[in-house]
């Protein structure tokens, strides 16, 4: 005996593929903006004197295929952060830990985004 069947929809034509795939681009690019958004915000409590030049610098990267946030490899950067090799008992500045803290931060919250995203971006209707 022998059946017959038709496979049809989301699943079997590639549209939920393609849904995927987008919601997968489109969500790094999410955590990354958060991230940003974080960073500026962090620095805004921990900066003395504002210039904007740093924060102006401050932003997403895909040039490598890995979404990253970086801060246009500003000269002073490492020693804001505290990684430096200016960062000693010497200078007495440990540096504020921006990107470390919200790096950690975003690896706690990033799944809560995501779930977010997926459900507000219409990913969903479109792999039903």
């Amino acid at each position: 005996m022998t059946s017959d069947y038709t496979a049809t929809g989301p699943v079997f034509d590639g549209r939920a593929t393609e849904a995927l795939r987008e919601f997968h681009h489109q969500c790094e690019q999410k955590v990354a903006n958060v991230g940003v958004n974080r960073i500026q915000f962090h620095l805004d409590m921990v900066l003395r004197y504002q210039t904007g030049r740093y924060r102006s610098g401050v932003h997403t990267d895909r040039s490598t295929g890995d979404m990253t946030i970086n801060d246009a490899r500003v000269v002073y950067g490492p020693w804001l952060e505290g990684v430096g090799s200016r960062n000693s008992p010497v200078t007495r500045f440990p540096g504020y830990h921006t990107f470390r803290i919200v790096s950690q931060e975003l690896d706690r919250d990033a799944g809560r985004i995501a779930d977010e995203y997926l459900r507000s971006g219409g990913f969903l209707e479109r792999m039903n």
